[in-house]
């Protein structure tokens, strides 16, 4: 099987996370994804992270977008679509607590919902 891996970009303006979160999004116990396909022809895949202030402090939310950024790693550049744009959000307690294969599973599950 000839897998190919997907090169991620951030997301960094405000106005393509507001694109993302109007589109497809799946709920997970470790996190919410939320999924857009840009159909502009393009061949890469952008991804970005958020966590509230009800995770915690900025040393908590930093840390919990630490983790979203190498379960995206390890994930998308698997398994993400080309041409789509994901947004990660982290959840109070859980995405700092949950095992990491764990949220790796929940980021898989997020991922065949919202291509579906």
């Amino acid at each position: 099987m000839n897998v190919t891996k997907i090169t991620l970009t951030t997301i960094l303006k405000r106005r393509d996370f507001l694109l993302v979160a109007a589109e497809k999004r799946s709920g997970q116990p470790g996190l919410l994804l939320q999924g857009r396909n840009r159909q502009d022809g393009s061949s890469s895949t952008r991804v970005g992270y958020t966590c509230s202030k009800k995770l915690g402090n900025a040393i908590a939310r930093n840390k919990a977008k630490r983790r979203l950024r190498e379960i995206s790693k390890a994930t998308l550049t698997v398994k993400g679509n080309p041409g789509w744009d994901y947004v990660l959000v982290g959840r109070p307690k859980t995405t700092l607590e949950r095992n990491y294969s764990l949220l790796i599973e929940d980021l898989n599950k997020a991922i065949k919902k919202v291509h579906s």
